[in-house]
Parts: C-alpha cells; sequence; structure tokens
C-alpha cells in the first residue's frame, strides 16, 4: 500500500507544480502526480491521459516515473513523446482522451521542472489542484494495472497549425528556438511557408547553452535582434522553453511586447468578429485596451495566469486573449488554449492581410512612458503576506485601485502594478505613465512602498 505523500511547500503554484529537481522535485513526487490525477479521472469515468514532455535533461525520467503512476491507477497512459505544451494540449483534444499531464520547466532556468495538468481540455488550477494535493496527502489512490502506450501526434499538429491560418506572406522571418522543445515542429513548419526562414538555436538541449529561455525578458532577446539586423529579416520570433510564450522584434531590433503585437492581432479579430470581448492581464498597458475599444471590441481586465485566463475566455466567450509574459489565446479558428508558434502564424497572416510590416506597426502604435515587467526576488513564503499588507496599506489611504490580481494603483496619470508571481520566487511590478517626466514619479511612489516594507527597490529606479 502507498503512504500518504506530501509535496514540498513550495513547488505547489497557482496554475501547476513547479520545483528544482533533486532539490525540491523528485521522481517519487512525479509518480504520486501520475496517481493522484489518474486517481481524480478514473473516479470521473475517465480512461486515458496523455503525456508529453519538453526536453529539459531530467524530463523523460519524470514522465516515466508519471506514466508508471498512471498505469498503477488504472489509467492508460498515451505518451507523445517529446514536444511544446500546446502539442500536449492539442492532443488530448485531437485524441479525444480524458486529461493531460506535460512534463516541463516552462521559461524557468535550467533544473527546474514541473506539471502543468488538464482535466479534459480544461487547465488545472486552484482549488481544482489542490484536490490533487488532499489526494496525494490522504494516500486514497485508485488502483488497477493498466497498460501504456505511444502515439504520434506531431504530423496532426503541424498539420493544425497550417490549416488554420491564411496567407503568411513571404517575409524574410528569424526564429530564435532557445534550445526548447518547439524545435520539434518549426522546421516542418517554416518549410511549407513562403518566404525565407532563418532559425537558431534550434538544437533541444536542456542546458539551454545559448540563453535563459524566457523570451519576455530583453537580454535574452540578443541574439534574435542581432540576427535580424545582421541578416536583413523582417521580423523575428522567439519562443520560451515549452513553446508557449512568444517574443517578437520587428526588423530594427526593436522589442514588440506582448501587450503591443496583441493590439494588431485584436484589430484584425474584431474586422471579423466586430464587438467581441477581447482579455489582457493585469500588467497590460491602457494603450492596448485603449486600442481594442478604438477596434470596436470590448476590452476586459483579467488576472494573471495561463489557466485562469483560459477559464475566463470561456465563461465570456472571448475569441483572443493574451498576457505581459508572451502567452496568447485563441479560441478564433484554434482551441482556446496558448500556442506561441501559432500565434507567430497568425502575426506573419494579419501583416499579409494589412499589407504592412511590424516596424510600420509599431511605428503609429500610441507613445506610453512604461517599464517592462519587472522581477523583484522574494521568497516563495512571504511574497503573498507583502502583497497583502502593502494592498491593506494603500486601500487605507484610499488609492483609486484594481485589485483582481495583487493591486494596480493610479497614480497622478499613470498606474503602477504590484503582483507576487505565479511562477516564480518574485514579487513582478511595472509602471506606466504619458510622459517619460511622469513615469518617474509613478516608479518614484512604488520605490517608496517597497522600501518602507524592506523590498529591494533599485532594479525599479
Amino acid at each position: 500500500m502507498l503512504l500518504p505523500h506530501t509535496f514540498h511547500p513550495s513547488i505547489v503554484r497557482a496554475n501547476d507544480i513547479r520545483g528544482i529537481v533533486g532539490d525540491t522535485l523528485h521522481e517519487l513526487d512525479a509518480y504520486i502526480i501520475g496517481r493522484s490525477l489518474a486517481t481524480m479521472i478514473s473516479r470521473n469515468g475517465g480512461k486515458m491521459i496523455a503525456v508529453g514532455r519538453d526536453g529539459r535533461d531530467e524530463s523523460r525520467t519524470l514522465m516515466e516515473a508519471v506514466c508508471e503512476g498512471i498505469a498503477d491507477s488504472g489509467i492508460t497512459a498515451v505518451q507523445i513523446g517529446l514536444g511544446p505544451t500546446p502539442m500536449l494540449y492539442f492532443a488530448v483534444q485531437h485524441f479525444g482522451v480524458d486529461g493531460g499531464i506535460q512534463i516541463t520547466g516552462s521559461h524557468n532556468p535550467a533544473g527546474y521542472n514541473g506539471f502543468k495538468m488538464l482535466i479534459g481540455p480544461h487547465t488545472m488550477h486552484g482549488e481544482v489542484l489542490q484536490e490533487l494535493v488532499r489526494i496525494a496527502e490522504s494516500g486514497d489512490f485508485a488502483a488497477g494495472n493498466a497498460p501504456q502506450e505511444y502515439r504520434s501526434i506531431s504530423d496532426d499538429y503541424v498539420e493544425a497549425l497550417l490549416s488554420r491560418v491564411g496567407d503568411c506572406g513571404a517575409l524574410r522571418c528569424a526564429w530564435d528556438l532557445g534550445n526548447g522543445a518547439v524545435g520539434v515542429v518549426l522546421s516542418r513548419v517554416v518549410e511549407r511557408l513562403d518566404g525565407q526562414h532563418v532559425v537558431i538555436n534550434d538544437v533541444i538541449d536542456g542546458a539551454f547553452p545559448a540563453h535563459h529561455p524566457d523570451p519576455t525578458e530583453e537580454k535574452n532577446l540578443d541574439d534574435l535582434r542581432a540576427l535580424v539586423k545582421t541578416d536583413r529579416c523582417d521580423i523575428g520570433f522567439a519562443f520560451d522553453g515549452d513553446g508557449d510564450r512568444l517574443g517578437i522584434v520587428d526588423r530594427f531590433g526593436r522589442i514588440v511586447w506582448p501587450d503591443q503585437y496583441l493590439a494588431l492581432l485584436a484589430r484584425s479579430v474584431l474586422k471579423k468578429l466586430p464587438g467581441a470581448k477581447i482579455i489582457a492581464d493585469v500588467k497590460a498597458s491602457d494603450a492596448l485596451f485603449e486600442s481594442i475599444a478604438k477596434a470596436g471590441g470590448q476590452p476586459v481586465m483579467w488576472k494573471t495566469g495561463h489557466s485562469l485566463i483560459k477559464r475566463k475566455m470561456q465563461e465570456i466567450g472571448a475569441p483572443l486573449a493574451g498576457e505581459m509574459s508572451g502567452h496568447v489565446f485563441f479560441a478564433d479558428r484554434w482551441f482556446g488554449f496558448d500556442d506561441a508558434l501559432y500565434a507567430a502564424l497568425r502575426v506573419l497572416e494579419v501583416l499579409e492581410e494589412e499589407g504592412i510590416t511590424m516596424d510600420a506597426f509599431f511605428d503609429r502604435l500610441p507613445k506610453k512612458a512604461n517599464t517592462p515587467e519587472i522581477r523583484l526576488l522574494c521568497d516563495d513564503n512571504i511574497k503573498f503576506s507583502i502583497v497583502s499588507a502593502i494592498h491593506s496599506e494603500i486601500n487605507g489611504a484610499g488609492a483609486k485601485m484594481i485589485d483582481i490580481d495583487g493591486m494596480r494603483v493610479k497614480s497622478g496619470n499613470g498606474w503602477w502594478l504590484l503582483r507576487a508571481s505565479n511562477t516564480q520566487p518574485a514579487l513582478i511590478v511595472r509602471c506606466e505613465a504619458n510622459d517619460a517626466e511622469s513615469l518617474f514619479r509613478v516608479k518614484s511612489e512604488l520605490a517608496s512602498v517597497l522600501k518602507r516594507i524592506g523590498v529591494n527597490h533599485a532594479p525599479l529606479l
């Protein structure tokens, strides 16, 4: 009989389970996760769970442990092998199985790994994820001896990607795969596109020798920016470790942040679906929400987190959503999940459709003075309590704020944001104003708040 199991307190997060392999995350955790998810699905009458993995060094071993746990709970584990997380999401719907697990450390550094899980097509988070934890802690597992099987999905996934976009034009494109799992399918996609395509860092390597696998950090786009300018490309795309975050640069190497290129995508969707609701997270610029409204849509601000965004899309029937972290979700012609490669293809489609270049679009964007998303290191054990304490202080002072996720506080003709990261031991901050002078005042206000409670505010200034 398997004993009850307790996970390290730091690894169960809002949207997934993730930790440092050999320190906070172990092979036994993977086995228990397989047992626990399979128990939940078995008790709902389910029979099969799809399992995929990214290219990290430990992902194969963790996948094998997960599949063993699934089988020992009487559910068939359908292995789809190495690939990006969106391919696992696609497999769950394509095969019609009852759930899924992707073994991935996502955008975290080498050494991290974890599990993104689904019941049916819905990503687990919040209370549903806590139910999995309770099953593990109780040791109340379903038991059985189900088979394991392997099914290939990558060809079907590639066909789905290409069949659900229109003409992507004939641009010269740069692609930085960041040694991540999107490398399983990227070459097969671009060889069927018109134009010219230059690909770098395409060897899948869990050590990520080229750079950290997170395209939302400016320094991680240096390779792509240099390639675009050296090879005179029209546009450049970058991906995170598991292919669900997208970074973009224009032909001058300027970063087009997610809340900027989301405005381009929203404009296109709204031409076909006027009045539709478009979701962006609390970190997004006012300029995005204004552009959605100007294009005839209904802007909706929502919580950060891929599971939370997907659930909100389903709730309100939104065809498009996006986050500053580079997650882009299409329910228009796609399946409602975040997929960086599909989003890149839709960007190319829109540029061709409108007859513009990304740099021309960038030059027409409303001018706001803002910071990028800034991560301030903060222990997982205290980050939420810090945000709560500041919220109480600010709220008591009568500040105008939006507090659906942390706090977005109005300051002069701008705003500042403070929230706890769902995926890292960090506080997330961002500031925006109408001009540089006002931005300095907004940043100074936030820095003063952080200083009073002993949080390092130097990266902000």
